[in-house]
């Protein structure tokens, strides 16, 4: 393999490090015309597997046969469920500000009580455990009473729909929403912000959960997880300035004034993708399936459609196509989980998947067993004030 070398420059510095390669990714990538892999397998081909396929293909590099996928699942079973002390400390945790403050601490209590210290068991653990662990948050958060005991036979997300207490719950409607938003936020590559921040905290030899604490602490913040939440207040603002029979011009109208205004256009544009989000392409097709008569879905489909003509027209937008984010809390809302304060410990719960994989990877496996070195980048002295 060669060397790749590069002339830093000035113009390189406070980029937030964006587009330098610092190590491997063994789980997944994203190509820029292609759109999202996990393990080399484009995330349409997996996107409507059952979850614990997808988690042993991206724990292992290989999608297993019945036998393997059985152990697996199995072994799972035996781990899924947080013991009672655990789910005590939550209950003890104050109901303030966003819930993925909760989420967050609720990894530490995790790890403090049930913790092996051994990144390969804890992060199965992890993976086991986190369906309970994330239904607990929620349903104590929103005061929706005791979390039922879980039940791992059921399958990996209908467990999860199972145990969060929606308030009148469409379960049919909303495992399979739940299961598919589950698979495509698994993993997205080495360098985004979440998993990055995991693997920094790691590895200065922190446990899976502490690091996965701060990395669930990065994919809060509006510029990352929280961005579905943004996304659909956009729709909703839409719907509500233009009405339910709003046409496509109506719709390009509307985002050309908020481009005027220099205002945000929620749900458009990528770090690396320059076509249509696959994930959003998928979640885009399944909404016009099974939700096509849905207020926010229509409106949805139309700002699809309105958003990259309008943007495409800006020479300098790279890229005028939907995210992930786009549709996402459109299709949760229309599905019967109406809930956008809890839509970033959604995504937390599944990214918890690729980014436990990762760690280890880096702490076991890098180097030849050795794994990599503290995270210690150089900055440039500069004065403030000349």
């Amino acid at each position: 393999m060669s060397k790749v070398l590069f002339e830093v420059k000035e113009e390189n510095l406070e980029t937030g490090l964006r587009g330098f390669p610092v190590g491997y990714c063994t789980t997944s990538y994203v190509d820029p015309q292609e759109g999202l892999f996990y393990a080399g397998k484009p995330i349409e081909e997996l996107a409507f597997r059952e979850p614990l396929e997808v988690v042993y293909l991206l724990l292992y590099g290989k999608e297993g046969n019945k036998r393997e996928l059985e152990e697996f699942r199995a072994d799972l079973k035996k781990r899924n469920h947080c013991s009672k002390e655990v789910i005590r400390h939550i209950h003890e945790l104050p109901r303030k500000g966003h819930p993925m403050k909760m989420f967050s601490c609720a990894l530490l209590i995790l790890g403090m009580m049930e913790g092996k210290n051994d990144y390969r068991e804890d992060c199965l653990n992890l993976i086991a455990k986190i369906p309970h662990l994330a239904a607990t948050v929620i349903n104590y958060f929103a005061g929706w009473g005791e979390t039922p005991e879980s039940r791992p036979e059921l399958g990996y997300m209908e467990n999860f729909t199972r145990m969060v207490n929606v308030p009148n719950k469409k379960e049919e409607n909303l495992k399979e929403v739940f299961r598919l938003f589950n698979i495509l936020h698994y993993d997205h590559g080495g360098g985004n912000l979440s998993v990055f921040v995991g693997k920094a905290v790691a590895s200065g030899l922190e446990d899976l959960y502490g690091s996965m604490c701060a990395a669930m602490c990065a994919l809060a913040g509006p510029k990352h997880g929280r961005a579905n939440q943004d996304c659909l207040e956009f729709v909703q603002e839409a719907l509500k300035t233009l009405g339910q029979n709003a046409t496509l011009k109506d719709v390009e109208n509307f985002i050309r004034k908020r481009k005027e205004q220099k205002k945000l256009i929620f749900g458009f544009g990528h770090a690396v993708l320059r076509i249509e989000d696959p994930r959003a392409k998928i979640q885009y097709e399944f909404a016009k399936k099974h939700y096509g008569n849905n207020p926010l879905v229509k409106m949805a489909l139309l700002l699809r459609e309105a958003g990259s003509k309008v943007l495409s027209e800006d020479t300098k937008i790279t890229d005028p196509h939907p995210n992930v984010d786009a549709i996402s809390g459109t299709l949760l809302t229309a599905a019967g989980f109406g809930y956008p304060e809890f839509y970033t410990i959604l995504f937390g719960m599944a990214r918890v998947v690729g980014i436990a994989i990762q760690i280890v990877y880096e702490r076991c496996e890098a180097r030849g067993g050795k794994g990599t070195p503290i995270v210690r980048p150089k900055y440039i002295y500069k004065p403030r004030f000349p």
